[in-house]
C-alpha cells in the first residue's frame, strides 16, 4: 500500500521534523493533543518496527497509578500528560520519559455516573495544559509544575448540558483561543481567551446539548471553520467570530463522539450503533451543505477514522456484526472490509495501522489496495475488568497504550532502519 498512501505521507512529512536518535527523540517528542498534531490520528514518524515478536514489542516501562479512566496521553517538554479519577477527585498527571511521576493537580470532581472515570486528554499549547473534566470544569495549568492558571465552570457560567456519559471533549487550542461546546442555554459554543479564560465570542444559535465529540479546525476558502458534533447535529461555525454557518441533523442514538474528517470541501461524520457514516459537501458560500452519501454500516463508535489518500479506514459497530472498513471518501464505496478486527481505536504511522480493541488486543496492520494483513498481535496485561477505550499514541519511537489505571510504553524503534 506504499503507492496508495504516498501523496498523503509526503505532504505531511515535509512539515514535521524527524527524530534522529533516542536522546533527541525523547527531548523533542511532541504529541500535543488527542489524536496528534493535526487531530487526524496520523503519526509522522518513520524508522519503526514493521513486525513484532509474538509477545509484542519490548516493554520499556509501565505506570499503574494513572487513576480510573479513559484519558489518553499528550507529550511535550520531555513530559507525558494524562488524567484520571482518584476517589472523588479528577487529577491531571505529568510523568517524565522514564515513567516517574513529576506532579499531579486536582481538577474538580470525579465522574461517578455511567462509565466512571476521566474522559479527556490534556491539550498542550505554549507551555500550558488545557483540560475539561466530565462535569464541565475547564482549566489551564502550567505544564512545568501543574500550577493552575485559571478555571471556568461551564455549568455555572454557560449552563452546560450533557448526556449519559458526561462531557468528553478534548478542547482545541489555536492562536489565542480555547474552543469548546458547553451545549448550554447561555452558550452553545464558546471561544475563551487562552490566557485568562474570558470569552472572546459566544454562540447561542443552536439549542442542543453537548455530545462527546472533539472539534476540528480547518481553513476552507480562506475562512477558518470550527466543525464538530452536538447532541443531534453536525455544526460548523466561523472560528474567528463564532457565527453559525450551517448545521445538519445527524445521529440516531445521540452518542456522537468521533472527530469529523474534512477533505476538499467535504465533511465526514460517523456515530456508532447503526447511526452510520455521512459525507456532506459544503456550499460555495459556506452557508449550507448537501448530503453526498450515507452508509448505515460504517458506524464508528469511538475509535476514530483515518483518511489515507482519499480512503477512510475505521471500524463499524453493530449492524451486521462488527467489521473494519476501507471506504472511498468521495463515493462511499467499499474498498475492503474484514471481520478479523474487532471494534478498535486506531492510529497510523510508518505504513502501519496500530489498533487497540476493547478487550486489550493490540494489532499491527499493513494495508493493501484491496484489503489488509494483520502483521502482529499481542494482548496488554489485564489490569482491570474495564474495556480498553484509549487511542494508541506513537511518538518518539515509542508506542503508548493505556488500559484503565495503567499506562504501558513500548519501544518500537527499528535500529536497522
Amino acid at each position: 500500500m506504499r503507492s496508495f498512501l504516498s501523496g498523503t505521507l509526503v505532504f505531511f512529512l515535509s512539515s514535521v521534523p524527524c527524530f534522529s536518535g533516542l536522546a533527541a527523540s525523547l527531548e523533542e517528542a511532541f504529541w500535543p493533543q488527542f489524536r496528534g498534531i493535526h487531530r487526524d490520528g496520523i503519526s509522522r514518524e518513520t524508522g519503526l518496527l514493521q513486525a513484532w515478536p509474538p509477545e509484542g514489542p519490548p516493554l520499556l516501562w509501565s505506570f499503574d497509578a494513572c487513576g480510573i479512566g479513559y484519558a489518553g496521553v499528550s507529550i511535550a517538554e520531555g513530559k507525558i500528560f494524562t488524567a484520571g479519577d482518584f476517589q472523588n477527585e479528577e487529577r491531571i498527571l505529568a510523568l517524565d520519559m522514564k515513567g516517574h511521576l513529576l506532579w499531579q493537580a486536582v481538577h474538580g470532581r470525579a465522574w461517578r455516573g455511567s462509565t466512571p472515570g476521566s474522559r479527556a486528554t490534556p491539550t498542550y499549547k505554549d507551555g500550558w495544559l488545557f483540560h475539561m473534566n466530565p462535569t464541565g470544569l475547564l482549566s489551564a495549568f502550567q505544564a512545568q509544575d501543574g500550577q493552575k492558571i485559571w478555571s471556568v465552570d461551564l455549568s455555572e457560567r454557560f449552563g452546560a448540558r450533557y448526556g449519559t456519559w458526561a462531557l468528553a471533549e478534548n478542547v482545541l487550542v489555536e492562536d489565542q483561543m480555547v474552543f469548546c461546546l458547553p451545549g448550554g442555554k447561555e452558550a452553545f459554543a464558546v471561544a475563551l481567551d487562552k490566557r485568562s479564560g474570558e470569552p472572546i465570542w459566544v454562540n447561542k444559535d443552536v439549542d442542543e446539548r453537548a455530545a462527546y465529540c472533539s472539534p476540528c479546525l480547518v481553513t476552507h476558502q480562506g475562512v477558518r471553520l470550527l466543525i464538530t458534533l452536538s447532541h443531534r447535529s453536525v455544526v460548523c461555525l466561523d472560528a474567528d467570530t463564532g457565527q453559525l454557518l450551517w448545521s445538519h441533523p445527524f445521529g440516531r442514538v445521540w452518542q456522537n463522539t468521533t472527530i469529523p474528517v474534512f477533505h476538499e470541501g467535504h465533511v465526514f461524520v460517523t456515530c456508532g450503533h447503526s447511526s452510520g457514516g455521512l459525507l456532506l459537501k459544503i456550499h460555495q458560500d459556506l452557508k449550507g451543505v448537501d448530503r453526498v452519501w450515507f452508509r448505515e454500516d460504517f458506524d464508528n463508535c469511538h475509535g476514530g477514522v483515518i483518511l489515507l489518500d482519499r480512503v477512510l479506514v475505521g471500524s463499524g459497530c453493530r449492524l451486521g456484526g462488527k467489521a473494519f472498513f476501507g471506504v472511498d471518501f468521495h463515493t462511499g464505496q467499499t474498498r475492503f472490509s474484514t471481520k478479523d478486527l474487532d471494534k478498535v481505536s486506531i492510529l497510523y504511522a510508518d505504513e502501519r495501522l496500530y489498533c487497540l480493541d476493547n478487550q486489550r488486543k493490540v494489532s499491527l496492520v499493513s494495508l493493501r489496495e484491496d484489503g489488509l494483513d494483520i502483521v502482529s498481535q499481542f494482548e496488554l496485561p489485564k489490569t482491570s475488568k474495564e474495556e480498553s477505550l484509549c487511542h494508541p499514541v506513537v511518538c518518539g519511537k515509542r508506542l503508548y497504550l493505556r488500559h484503565d489505571e495503567t499506562l504501558f510504553v513500548y519501544d518500537i524503534e527499528d535500529p536497522s532502519r
